[in-house]
């Protein structure tokens, strides 16, 4: 007997929502579930090259989304893309910031270039305050269903030896969310971070020039598998931007199997 897959729920139908860096891989993965929850998606991306296509499948899908070309790292760019998210829809409930400056690739302080340091903050971190304080008017005004996710890295609590600059960005998504949750708490709108690991398209390619590299991680995983963006990790985040999860603030929610259990 073939066994269905379990239906979608349908909590966040008519909410407006903002995905970063939505073009591909878990941003892409969120901005799908979302949409299939029934919200309303902008795909916030970089690149039209990328965002357009990533707002056609979700509409082929039967879901609402367009794309809006955006720099997160520019206010302006930012703020435009709020505005134009509410003129489009109405309001602005759910803002998520998933982009991050290029792969996280292997460095080390000694050698590594200051420019990944630039793109890395300036993406990361700038980008959460830039998201937060454009949004902020509109999460206020949505009350009890305004949501800020901030989506940040296990590396960002435990550290990485490999990834020094990265890690340090990562920490200061969550420090962030942890002081907005304090500040918007008695307002009803809710902050937290997501620290995902999931196939990616940087990871795809990794695992093409590195045969062994899925069987290890899957390995030191304990539900054995890399994490799928749209059905794992854009279900976590459907669920924070959901009603189900209007008491839950100030945290991250690690989804990555279980390899890390730091907490």
């Amino acid at each position: 007997m073939n066994e269905q897959a379990p239906a979608v729920p349908k909590r966040l139908i008519g909410r407006a929502a903002i995905v970063t860096g939505a073009g591909q891989g878990v941003g892409l993965g969120i901005a799908k579930r979302l949409a299939a929850e029934g919200a309303h998606v902008v795909i916030a991306a970089r690149r039209a090259l990328t965002g357009e296509p990533a707002a056609a499948e979700i509409r082929d899908a039967g879901g609402s989304a367009v794309c809006i070309v955006t720099d997160v790292t520019q206010r302006a760019a930012v703020q435009a893309c709020v505005d134009e998210t509410v003129e489009r829809f109405g309001s602005l409930e759910i803002m998520i910031h998933n982009a991050i400056g290029g792969a996280a690739s292997v460095h080390q302080l000694e050698t590594v270039e200051a420019s990944t340091w630039e793109r890395m903050s300036r993406t990361a971190v700038w980008g959460s305050f830039l998201c937060a304080q454009a949004a902020s008017p509109h999460l206020h005004a949505a009350g009890t269903n305004g949501r800020l996710i901030l989506i940040t890295s296990p590396s960002g609590i435990e550290g990485s030896h490999t990834l020094p600059l990265y890690s340090p960005v990562k920490a200061a998504q969550r420090a962030m969310a942890k002081s907005l949750a304090r500040e918007w708490g008695p307002h009803g709108i809710t902050v937290n971070c997501i620290g995902p690991v999931a196939e990616t398209p940087a990871l795809t390619s990794a695992f093409e020039s590195n045969p062994q590299l899925r069987h290890r991680l899957s390995a030191r995983t304990p539900l054995g598998r890399i994490g799928d963006p749209e059905h794992d990790i854009g279900a976590a985040a459907a669920f924070l931007a959901s009603d189900d999860a209007a008491y839950i603030t100030g945290q991250t929610l690690i989804v990555d199997g279980g390899h890390f259990m730091g907490f």
